[in-house]
């Protein structure tokens, strides 16, 4: 998990989730503090990764990507994580997808030398943060447009600092997020594209399916970016040899795949999916995105054991105040809860020596306030006051936001590292 040579990550002390530490404490030696979640080393809540679970999860991404012979820039507004970043270039990442121009600015400071923005650069200020990395010869970077207008504004700042930024045209839908939504848009954004030769350069085209929720309106939205990119290559409107091609978020990856592998435009095509969530995967949305996939893709049916939920917040039981109910130390400021609420998946009692034990599925989280988790139970469920649990998540992104640092922990629950966050 290399970092910036320059840069040693420090442990944050004033934030959630950690055991006593000495204040000269980096990230690299936690590992060696001998804190195990289950012993109570660690202020709960604790957010964790199960490290076996995103080896799994990488390994198991990696495969499918080679199957199909597309590339991968996973989305790192998921986690934010540069150690994260760097664990996906190592298991064969092309580079990395952002949102904003400061997540690009924290991440070349992290080592991040590929980037795609999948978003449009929008604003003087955030143009200028792009301009200002693109003087590192060794940083790639490749935004969205969809807009004349925008196109000029990129055309005119980025030619006044006698640079070129590179563009994908996105497609969209009626009722959707952004992307072009007709031809006539098309038109008047590649006229602007004319109008700025020198500073303003086309290397393909994108599209977010995941605005959709239907599979054959993915599909035809697919087939019709697939024929634009090939009538724009046909026109000679790319500016470089191989044309990008992108598009897949973390719920419709494999169908995505399907579509565009393996397609000739009469130019090198190079594919790029951008699933974010398939590392840490979670117990909601994308648990049933994946049983989706399973049912409907050979490919991943061959590929046995698919993904897992690696993400884990552990928190204590605060208060058993009246029967059928227990108050639990966790609240909308440790997970996400805008795709379901957090799902117990675990029970442990602390000083008794056994392990947790799997938490009956009517032991259910039924709201949350800013610290605190209203869970019901059964009247006579055996559910003590510093009991600690353990919950699966749904919508990964909306966690990781709480969260300066995560632990990462081995099968037992020993913690072997932690990682920052720079949201």
């Amino acid at each position: 998990m290399a970092e910036n040579k320059n840069h040693v990550p420090m442990l944050n002390q004033r934030t959630k989730g950690l055991g006593r530490v000495a204040p000269d404490c980096t990230l690299d030696a936690v590992g060696a503090l001998g804190w195990r979640i289950l012993d109570e080393d660690v202020s709960l809540p604790v957010a964790v990764l199960l490290q076996s679970r995103i080896e799994h999860n990488l390994a198991w991404m990696s495969r499918f990507i080679r199957h199909y012979g597309v590339q991968l820039a996973p989305h790192g507004k998921t986690t934010m994580s540069p150690a994260l970043f760097h664990l996906q270039l190592q298991h064969g990442a092309w580079g990395i997808t952002l949102a904003t121009a400061p997540q690009v600015q924290a991440a070349h400071a992290h080592g991040i030398r590929r980037v795609l923005l999948a978003n449009q650069l929008v604003g003087k200020a955030n143009m200028a943060i792009v301009s200002d990395l693109q003087r590192d010869p060794d940083f790639s970077f490749c935004c969205l447009v969809d807009s004349a207008t925008n196109i000029d504004a990129l055309g005119r700042h980025f030619a006044e600092a006698g640079q070129t930024i590179r563009v994908l045209l996105e497609y969209g839908v009626a009722g959707g997020r952004t992307g072009l939504r007709s031809i006539e848009q098309e038109h008047e954004a590649l006229s602007a594209i004319r109008r700025w030769p020198q500073s303003v350069r086309l290397v393909g085209t994108e599209l977010y399916e995941g605005v959709l929720q239907d599979e054959t309106q993915i599909r035809q939205l697919l087939r019709h970016v697939l024929e634009r990119t090939r009538q724009l290559a046909a026109e000679g409107r790319f500016a470089e040899p191989d044309v990008i091609l992108s598009g897949a978020g973390s719920a419709w990856f494999d169908v995505v795949a399907e579509e565009f592998a393996q397609q000739s435009i009469g130019q090198p095509l190079n594919v790029i999916l951008r699933p974010g969530c398939y590392l840490t995967h979670d117990a909601g949305i994308y648990r049933e995105a994946e049983r989706r996939i399973q049912a409907h893709n050979a490919v991943a049916r061959e590929m046995g054991r698919s993904l897992l939920p690696a993400l884990q917040l552990w928190a204590n039981v605060q208060s058993r105040p009246e029967p059928g109910l227990a108050i639990i130390a966790m609240g909308k400021r440790d997970a996400a809860f805008d795709a379901g609420l957090p799902l117990a998946t675990l029970h442990h009692r602390p000083g008794t020596g056994a392990g947790p034990a799997p938490a009956p599925a009517d032991w259910r989280v039924t709201k949350m306030m800013d610290q605190h988790a209203f869970m019901a139970i059964p009247d006579n469920a055996d559910l003590r006051v510093g009991d600690m649990l353990a919950f699966d998540i749904s919508h990964p992104c909306l966690t990781f936001d709480k969260w300066r640092q995560l632990l990462l922990v081995d099968d037992d629950y020993r913690v072997t590292g932690a990682i920052e966050t720079l949201f």
